[in-house]
């Protein structure tokens, strides 16, 4: 009966550590996709930030 209790708790910590890993997989992809969306939008702002500058040398220039 003894070994019976030992080997249930020692499935239920292997499921426990099965559940955790999944559950560590599902928010390191949730990360990965959350890094990529701010990855773009600084993309997304450095090209509108040049684009800014580009315009606003061009009209200082015509200002000249």
């Amino acid at each position: 009966m003894r070994l019976y209790h030992k080997t249930l708790k020692g499935l239920e910590t292997m499921i426990d550590i099965q559940r955790m890993a999944k559950n560590i997989k599902r928010l390191a992809e949730e990360t990965n996709t959350i890094l990529i969306e701010i990855g773009e939008t600084i993309l997304m702002a450095s090209i509108s930030n040049r684009v800014m500058n580009t315009m606003n040398i061009t009209q200082i220039s015509e200002d000249l």
